[in-house]
């Protein structure tokens, strides 16, 4: 993990694609799926690839996901579809892949490198080809992209009263870029990356806060997995409709989280709402 010594009575959590800024969209379908279509041999079914890629990545319950996961749940999806088996297109799930992410607990490129180089699997070889120019297409294309509308004054109203941790299965060197390029490093106590563990072992510091103490804020259903495994609130950022969750936040959210009003059915009204936005199945037809 990190040395950590709480710093105040209160701790958040905050995701960063998606949550605080809006690069989802970006790094999606401008970096990842372009790479995807071409490490995987998907030119002859792009457009469901990128459909399919798109769903998991952006639009459903799935949203938020390890890169490697969400790749894996992608071809899934592909190799399902009517129109792709029509197309007589054979989608490969990465075996080698699959396994490794069932024994690995840090899915980063470091990890996958050490891997690749203990066992020359070819599908680790290709994924980490593929992830590595994938995070090179993140740094030449996504820049100049500000965090959402009522982000900067949220985290300027808590940091005096809360340690807060950019929690994220992003890099840890693009977290570090993209949070230093809009100057918020100087709100945050510590940025935790996908190559320091997962988001549930980093809401685990919320164990040395007392009960009420802890939230996490998010815009993914892994998000809030990670919060209920360690007890603590949740506060979702709605994908589409960011910004006046964020306006809430800052009105109404930060107010009940520090004067311990964020009550039971305070945190299931967020959460019937949060579950309308992010459909399980796809608005396609699968085959088996």
């Amino acid at each position: 993990m990190f040395p950590f010594e709480p710093r105040h009575d209160y701790l958040v959590g905050i995701d960063s694609d998606g949550c605080a800024f809006d690069t989802m969209e970006l790094k999606h379908k401008e970096c990842f799926i372009p790479n995807t279509i071409n490490y995987y041999e998907l030119q002859g079914v792009s457009k469901y690839a990128r459909e399919a890629a798109e769903f998991v990545n952006l639009y459903s319950k799935s949203r938020g996901t390890n890169r490697f996961p969400a790749l894996v749940e992608s071809l899934e999806w592909l190799r399902k579809r009517p129109e792709v088996k029509a197309r007589g297109i054979a989608v490969r799930i990465p075996q080698g892949l699959v396994a490794w992410m069932k024994r690995e607990t840090k899915l980063g490129n470091p990890a996958l490198k050490k891997a690749v180089e203990e066992t020359a699997d070819a599908d680790l070889k290709q994924a980490l080809e593929w992830s590595v120019a994938v995070n090179q297409t993140v740094e030449k294309i996504v820049r100049g992209v500000p965090p959402f509308p009522w982000v900067r004054e949220s985290l300027r109203k808590l940091s005096d009263r809360a340690d807060v941790l950019v929690v994220s299965a992003t890099p840890q060197e693009a977290l570090e870029r993209e949070w230093a390029e809009h100057d918020l490093t100087q709100y945050v106590t510590a940025i935790c990356g996908q190559e320091r563990g997962t988001k549930k072992q980093f809401l685990a510091m919320a164990s040395r806060y007392a009960g009420g103490h802890a939230l996490m804020i998010g815009d993914a259903p892994g998000d809030y997995e990670a919060a209920q495994a360690n007890g603590t609130l949740f506060f979702p950022i709605n994908p589409g409709t960011e910004e006046a969750s964020w306006k809430r936040f800052y009105d109404e959210g930060i107010g009940r989280f520090l004067a311990g009003t964020f009550d039971a059915e305070y945190q299931q009204e967020l959460l019937d709402e949060f579950d309308r936005y992010l459909p399980a199945n796809p608005p396609w037809p699968v085959e088996g």
